[in-house]
């Protein structure tokens, strides 16, 4: 049926009057222009950092976008809505990681992120050190296996280390025949024979034949001192035979300690105990000495008198390496 032309006139204002108040009846916005980031991602000196990886997220949405800067370090971001807040991290090999401030578009903005700048990555490596008590005394036992005063005399039964690892029962004998053969020792057993040869003690007499029982008798006392007070006894008592240098304090309590060591030590556990080990080898030393010393010398009061004397040695040997020995000795060095 054909429409005639008045009424089709009116049928179309009826539709453009129409189409505002359609609109009117919703909710529209208008669309907004959306925003551009650049920004050139450099190093430390200053040069651009191609390959480096640019990520955009949203912090509302969790919306997340990336590229990838070509040789000249820079980027563009396109196509960002506005209003809404982001961040930018940026990664690339053997760089920290950078990241920016939330920052927010507004419509249409061109904006340019500065201060773009990676740090070499720092290499965090953890190491898991075992501490070996046995490798750290043995270590500081071939120091002071070369320790001598004035570059030849054996220095050895003295620890200048300030955390000192104990001895095995192995390296405590060790320690004691190193000491006992010693040609350092062996020329002191000579030596201190022909004192008492001269002084005429013990009552051996004199003469080639005296003289030969007075050097078995000094090797001896050395000998058995040695290895009952610094091996047998420490190794049986679990005890460190060695003098403990202390070298630091006033002079009062460096006297102090050099005058009690005779009496009193470290166990192997690091404690501090009577030092059974020293006056039992002089003790023992002082009883085999009946054996072969002669008639005259024996005796209930004379082994007390060894006794006292070998003790007293003790205590003058350890004031000597506290502020002289010590000054004069070459030590050895732990790595």
């Amino acid at each position: 049926m054909l429409i005639p032309s008045r009424i089709r006139l009116a049928m179309a204002i009826a539709t453009v009057l129409a189409v505002p108040v359609c609109l009117f009846g919703q909710d529209v916005k208008p669309e907004l222009k959306s925003g551009i980031i650049i920004g050139t991602v450099i190093d430390a000196n200053g040069d651009s950092v191609p390959n480096a990886t640019v990520e955009l997220k949203s912090l509302e949405s969790g919306d997340r976008r990336t590229v990838t800067t070509p040789e000249n370090g820079s980027f563009e971001l396109h196509d960002v809505r506005p209003g809404g807040a982001y961040e930018i991290t940026i990664t690339a090999g053997d760089f920290g990681d950078w990241k920016s401030s939330s920052m927010t578009l507004a419509p249409g903005e061109f904006k340019i992120v500065t201060g773009i700048q990676l740090q070499i990555r720092t290499e965090v490596t953890q190491v898991d050190v075992k501490y070996d008590p046995v490798q750290v005394a043995t270590e500081q036992l071939k120091a002071e296996e070369h320790q001598r005063v004035l570059g030849f005399v054996p220095n050895f039964y003295v620890s200048y280390e300030k955390s000192p690892a104990p001895l095995t029962a192995k390296m405590k004998f060790q320690l004691a025949l190193k000491v006992s053969t010693d040609p350092v020792t062996a020329a002191g057993v000579f030596g201190m024979a022909g004192i008492r040869q001269a002084a005429d003690s013990p009552n051996y007499g004199q003469g080639w034949g005296a003289y030969g029982k007075r050097l078995g008798a000094e090797a001896a006392n050395g000998f058995s001192d040695i290895m009952i007070g610094g091996a047998i006894l420490p190794s049986l008592l679990h005890q460190d035979p060695r003098y403990f240098y202390q070298g630091t304090g006033t002079a009062g309590s460096r006297i102090r300690h050099a005058m009690f060591s005779p009496f009193v030590t470290r166990s192997d556990s690091g404690k501090t105990v009577p030092n059974y080990s020293s006056l039992g080898g002089d003790l023992a030393s002082a009883s085999l000495s009946n054996l072969y010393y002669p008639r005259a010398n024996r005796g209930v009061g004379l082994l007390f008198g060894n006794f006292a004397i070998g003790t007293a040695e003790r205590i003058g040997a350890s004031l000597a390496q506290e502020f002289i020995i010590g000054r004069f000795t070459k030590r050895g060095h732990v790595e």
